[in-house]
């Protein structure tokens, strides 16, 4: 039986208002206020502050999962992979939820948001895909994992949000730079630190 008509339009309001509020930092006695509806309401469509967050951020995973395809057709791997890395950073600028969606795994009941589960294993797909390329490509480490990727992106998410906007293209360029593969035999790599940072000052 299809919801009612009244339900539907009670969980519209409800995401549309959230979508209005801080994702880090939802209350749904909060939400219920200011949609105009009883939190009894809030509760039967979204039982915890995560169903409603899922909610919010799929929109912005199948944005996420859009961007890695588009990284996939792009032919320049090096330029595939930094544009990638660019639209992961600004989305989840953009959806304060997205980095709880995409890092807290263990607390999704994909019984309860399916549709959120579903985008999510594409996103993760898209970023299996854009490493591996890279990686074959030469143009990142081997022993880069997506996981670890996922987790240096809210890095720079993070850094980011404590400083400015205008962070994030150095920020990004230093990430990717710092992920490219080693050269162990460079004068880089073999001499110790002390001593480069020593003829630097001198």
């Amino acid at each position: 039986m299809s919801p009612r008509a009244d339900a539907v339009r009670s969980r519209e309001r409800i995401i549309e208002v959230a979508r209005r509020h801080d994702a880090r930092s939802l209350r749904l006695n909060d939400i219920a206020r200011d949609a105009g509806v009883g939190i009894g309401t809030v509760y039967r469509h979204f039982p915890t502050v995560r169903a409603l967050i899922e909610a919010l951020s799929v929109e912005t995973l199948v944005r996420l999962g859009a961007a890695a395809d588009r990284a996939i057709a792009e032919p320049d791997a090096h330029a595939a992979f930094r544009g990638f890395l660019e639209d992961a950073v600004v989305l989840q600028l953009q959806d304060g939820g997205l980095e709880t969606v995409l890092t807290d795994l263990a607390l999704t009941d994909p019984d309860l948001h399916d549709e959120c589960s579903v985008a999510r294993g594409k996103v993760f797909a898209g970023y299996d895909a854009v490493l591996s390329r890279a990686q074959r490509d030469g143009v990142v480490r081997d022993d880069l994992s997506v996981a670890q990727l996922q987790r240096l992106i809210c890095g720079v998410e993070h850094a980011v949000r404590l400083g400015a906007p205008a962070d994030r293209d150095l920020l990004l360029d230093i990430l990717v730079s710092g992920m490219r593969p080693g050269t162990p035999d460079s004068p880089a790599a073999t001499t110790p630190a002390p001593m480069r940072r020593s003829a630097a000052i001198g």
